[in-house]
């Protein structure tokens, strides 16, 4: 990889990290200037899908305000990136459950913003798998 395409890359996970530092802190005003200002998504863990600015930042809130939410970290990330789009794959740990969690990049104004974040229960941790089949399949 070049300089020129390790640019890209750096940009998008320092992107990708701010998410788990705002996650961390419990930093709405940091989330919010995170996500796009419009057509954006996100699928919590359990939750329905959430469309609309509004419905994803009110989500955070709520889950900011909840004392008993875990600390978050991110592992694992792997990118897949274009001209205008990026997606970082990552499994999440949270307060000891592992997570699968797909961030969706756009590039705007040259900055990545937030467009969709969806994260779902792990049966098996990738890092410990023998195969890349999973245990199960809810498919």
């Amino acid at each position: 990889m070049t300089q020129a395409q390790s640019m890209p890359n750096a940009a998008l996970l320092l992107a990708h990290a701010e998410y788990y530092r705002a996650f961390a802190s419990r930093d709405l005003q940091a989330m919010m200037d995170l996500w796009a200002a419009e057509d954006i998504s996100c699928v919590h863990p359990g939750w329905p899908v959430l469309v609309g600015r509004s419905a994803v930042i009110v989500s955070y809130r709520d889950i900011f305000l909840n004392p008993q939410q875990g600390i978050i970290e991110a592992r694992q990330e792997r990118v897949l990136i274009s001209a205008i789009d990026a997606r970082v794959f990552c499994v999440e740990e949270v307060s000891g459950a592992l997570l699968m969690a797909t961030n969706w990049f756009a590039l705007q104004e040259s900055r990545w913003r937030l467009i969709h974040h969806q994260a779902s229960p792990l049966v098996v941790d990738p890092s410990r798998a023998s195969s890349s089949k999973p245990a199960a399949s809810f498919h």
